[in-house]
């Protein structure tokens, strides 16, 4: 399953200088993350020749563990923070009882192509974060992504359409803490007309986007024709 909105300025923007390590970039990168996200994104039969059948429907997965480290730091230019929100601390594990969802993390990166690269499509029970961007429950606006389903069973985000506003649900930290979110919304929309400001935009409070495929899957273009996005703000 991989979103498809505008096509990134530079497919191919090359290594990036080795002095922009931390969030001096992410300004940058940001933005070549809200779209690549839109491409690359999340469903397992887009990686196969098998995916010819239709979608998995969404029954919800259990739990597994371990998640690695990966450190950055602020972006320039970024509205002043507001609202409630927590020190920088990588992701450890997402926790969204309402669909079951006890899932680790690893980190999303930008590849060669320019595009944000999606977890393995061989672990049913994984969630990535754009680990150049803000962590979850840090000001801004953070990027969780996940597989709906693989080519033999449903994955993680299977439910995710089944969480609307208001509920609740968590991230616990390499800090020892956890991060409560509510949702605000659950808005699916057609992958050639992805909202890139609405869903990526950096924000003054803590946010989150959990963000997997939808709609039909169309056998010839082996990918779902929406993306289905969950945001929610911390509480």
């Amino acid at each position: 399953m991989a979103p498809r909105p505008p096509a990134l300025p530079d497919p191919d923007p090359g290594p990036e200088p080795p002095k922009r390590r931390f969030r001096t970039v992410v300004t940058v990168l940001w933005a070549a993350a809200a779209l690549a996200l839109t491409v690359s994104l999340f469903g397992g039969r887009g990686e196969s020749p098998d995916a010819a059948g239709p979608p998995h429907a969404p029954p919800a997965v259990a739990a597994t563990s371990a998640v690695p480290d990966t450190p950055t730091s602020a972006t320039p230019h970024r509205p002043a923070a507001s609202g409630p929100h927590l020190p920088r601390s990588r992701p450890v594990r997402l926790l969204i009882p309402k669909i079951s969802v006890d899932a680790p993390f690893t980190d999303l990166a930008i590849g060669r192509s320019g595009q944000l690269e999606p977890p393995p499509p061989d672990d049913t029970n994984l969630v990535g974060w754009y680990a150049k961007g803000h962590t979850p429950g840090e000001a801004g606006t953070a990027i969780i992504a996940g597989h709906v389903d693989t080519t033999t069973s449903p994955a993680v985000f299977a439910g995710l359409s089944e969480l609307k506003k208001g509920d609740r649900f968590q991230v616990a930290r390499a800090d020892g803490s956890k991060a409560t979110f509510v949702v605000d919304a659950t808005e699916s929309y057609d992958k050639d007309a992805f909202p890139s400001d609405r869903v990526y935009g950096d924000t003054p409070d803590a946010q989150v986007r959990l963000i997997t495929c939808a709609g039909s899957y169309d056998r010839q273009a082996r990918d779902y024709t929406e993306n289905l996005v969950v945001f929610a703000h911390l509480v």
